[in-house]
């Protein structure tokens, strides 16, 4: 069996919840603490990916990251860096796709702490950094584990944004959920069943140990 799209979707999975980190924690912490209506907008627009069907996103940043459009062209002149077709394509439209299972955990973990603890720190003059990096992110470590879960295997499942931009090149953009694809289309229901059961496999395995390291951590912490 090829494992090679097994290998690549791993890597997008795990370039894409790295990014995501850095992109949802602030995010989320401003959606968490913000006064501004604006925030409202910003959330919707996040959490479209959640009711948009795949190929809508997909189609639409094929679209724009296409060397006719003027983002692509632009890209592809001046920075050399073509999306369409390529892993880090992939990457970026697994991001944008996958943005909503990172920020609505994280916005949970931040609401969830009290309003005194975030008024004590001020009182004593820390900032928000501090606040942020000793206060916040220490206490909301489930959150922050639900949410790198959330966003790896919500990465790996995916196919509808991964198939428009990426297409299908062995080794460089066919994730395994396309090998999936590509097997049962040609009728070979055996390869096709490996895939599927190697996929299974690992995501059982990855929620059996995330549900695991919680219910430890809970029972240490006197909550089980």
């Amino acid at each position: 069996m090829d494992f090679s799209p097994f290998i690549l979707t791993l890597r997008l999975a795990l370039f894409t919840t790295l990014i995501l980190f850095f992109l949802g924690i602030p995010l989320a912490y401003w959606l968490a603490y913000s006064k501004y209506r604006i925030k409202y907008a910003v959330e919707a627009i996040v959490s479209l990916p959640l009711v948009l069907p795949p190929t809508v996103l997909g189609f639409y940043l094929l679209l724009a990251f296409s060397p006719e459009n003027a983002l692509g062209a632009f890209l592809d002149e001046f920075v050399d860096l073509r999306l369409v077709f390529t892993f880090p394509g992939l990457v970026l439209a697994s991001v944008i796709y996958s943005l909503p299972f990172m920020v609505q955990p994280l916005r949970s973990g931040f609401t969830s702490i009290p309003k005194s603890w975030l008024d004590t720190a001020q009182a004593l003059g820390k900032g928000r950094w501090i606040t942020l990096t000793r206060v916040l992110l220490p206490n909301m470590r489930s959150a922050l584990l639900t949410a790198a879960v959330l966003s790896f295997a919500h990465t790996v499942g995916e196919f509808g944004v991964v198939l428009m931009v990426g297409g299908n090149i062995p080794e460089e953009t066919r994730v395994i959920s396309v090998a999936i694809y590509n097997e049962v289309e040609a009728m070979n229901y055996e390869q096709a069943n490996k895939y599927s059961l190697l996929l299974i496999g690992f995501s059982f395995l990855v929620l059996l140990i995330t549900y695991w390291v919680n219910h430890d951590k809970n029972r240490v912490l006197g909550y089980d």
